[in-house]
């Protein structure tokens, strides 16, 4: 299997399409992932407030647990602690919630925002490359059957611009029916050009 014309300049123009669609699908992804990695830095927000909350949890856990142990007014004391232990512990999953959003949009917009333009660019250039692999692929195919050429004629006749038929015999479908080798070669010659194949001469 081929992936490239036999012709010189459409073989040129081929590589140089693959080449520039594979450099703007990795641009577009290295973008995304710079975004990813951007939007993910807000979640040091996050961080900073699920260690302070865990921090200050515990400090107030030790200092009621510590208090708490004083004969007769103990108990007493160690409630005020136990309350902001619990606020500490309410900022500690506030930072880890906040960590969770943020990487969910980072997430998203890492791979939303380079998605449409990457399936753009495959649509426009991969479908048309798979399309012409195929079409070239066949085009050899029938040149190897016995009947190829006069399949690729026809072929030609009923796809082929007019003027370009015309410049080979004005009257080409007539040398088709009769069977004129030369007629048939050349226009067996032109659905291979458009396929992208060389005809090799015997």
């Amino acid at each position: 299997m081929r992936i490239y014309s036999d012709f010189a300049g459409r073989r040129t123009r081929q590589i140089i399409a693959d080449v520039a669609a594979l450099v703007a699908i990795g641009l577009w992804i290295w973008f995304g992932v710079t975004v990813f990695h951007l939007v993910n830095g807000l979640a040091s927000w996050g961080v900073q407030m699920e260690e302070a909350g865990a921090g200050f949890a515990g400090t107030m856990t030790d200092v009621g647990e510590t208090l708490g142990g004083i004969p007769l007014i103990g108990p007493g004391i160690r409630l005020p602690f136990d309350g902001a232990s619990e606020a500490g512990a309410a900022l500690e999953a506030a930072g880890r919630d906040q960590q969770e959003a943020v990487l969910q949009l980072a997430t998203t917009l890492g791979i939303g925002i380079p998605l449409l333009p990457i399936l753009t660019i495959l649509a426009l250039w991969l479908v048309p490359r798979i399309l012409f692999i195929r079409r070239a692929g066949r085009a050899r195919e029938v040149v190897k059957a016995g009947a190829g050429m006069d399949l690729l004629a026809l072929r030609a006749l009923s796809t082929q611009r007019l003027s370009a038929i015309v410049d080979i015999d004005p009257d080409a479908l007539g040398a088709w029916r009769r069977g004129d080798p030369e007629v048939v070669r050349r226009l067996a010659q032109l659905e291979l050009r458009a396929a992208g194949v060389r005809l090799r001469e015997r």
